[in-house]
């Protein structure tokens, strides 16, 4: 089964993909943690992607898509994914439809964690202190839920057509967002 998640920063894709990855078994494609572990590693892609996220830009879909690649055609995560804030445009939304055709699998469910700006910005504040993210100041978070919102409108409309695509409330407490993700994939 692959899934996507997908929400504005702070809409909780990432706690929800920890608990798929627990109940199907399955593997968290985690762009903001692939990004952030190229930043640890302070390597030419890291210091762009830096530049991108200070600035409250997404980093570019070649750089996203390039990394994306590897976890997609990887045998053992087959059928097994869980998409935690990709794709963010609709190119990559496209691109992610080449890859997965290529690779021979296709997408059980999509997720949209539907937030609003208030309850985002109170998240992200609690976030920083537990977590200390270097992505997490106000001024870019703003910036970030902006953008999020008007790139990814067009990937609301490209899946919102589907038969598998469920908006859920993502204002909601964790454990009912977990128990409407249960509800939809019948776990």
């Amino acid at each position: 089964m692959n899934i996507i998640l997908f929400g504005p920063p702070g809409a909780g894709k990432g706690t929800q993909a920890k608990f798929l990855v627990k109940k199907i078994k399955g593997y968290q494609v985690s762009t903001g943690e692939m990004l952030r572990n190229e930043i640890k590693k302070n390597s030419i892609i890291g210091k762009m992607i830096t530049d991108d996220i200070s600035d409250g830009k997404f980093v570019s879909d070649e750089i996203v898509n390039q990394l994306i690649k590897t976890y997609i055609f990887d045998i053992k995560k087959k059928n097994r994914l869980i998409f935690d804030g990709y794709p963010r445009s609709l190119s990559q939304a496209k691109n992610l439809d080449i890859l997965l055709k290529d690779s021979n699998q296709n997408i059980d469910h999509i997720f949209f964690l539907n937030v609003n700006k208030s309850v985002i910005v109170e998240r992200i504040k609690k976030r920083k202190t537990e977590e200390n993210r270097s992505d997490d100041e106000l001024d870019t978070i703003l910036k970030r839920y902006d953008t999020y919102m008007m790139t990814t409108k067009p990937v609301l409309d490209f899946y919102s057509k589907n038969s598998n695509f469920h908006e859920i409330d993502g204002s909601q407490k964790i454990t009912e967002i977990t128990s409407k993700i249960e509800g939809f994939i019948n776990l």
